[in-house]
């Protein structure tokens, strides 16, 4: 996977936080930034796997995302 990969969570004191956009159910997506530099992604129904990104590579996917969405937007 270019940007990231799925890594076991190692670091027991990772300071996660829940997305706003995340309803009060189940699957809700956290979001943390590590000390080594890295962003890291999980989904609260699978605390085990995690996605390690550069901030970078996080911020050209959510410019794709709501450039993709924009156009859709408009038609």
């Amino acid at each position: 996977m270019a940007g990231g990969r799925r890594v076991p969570v190692t670091a027991a004191a990772i300071a996660w936080q829940k997305s706003s956009y995340s309803g009060e159910g189940a699957t809700c997506l956290n979001i943390a930034a590590v000390e080594d530099g890295t962003v890291r992604l999980r989904e609260s129904d699978d605390p085990d796997t995690v996605l390690v990104v550069a901030p970078a590579s996080l911020r050209a996917l959510l410019a794709a995302i709501r450039s993709h969405r924009h156009r859709h937007q408009l038609r």
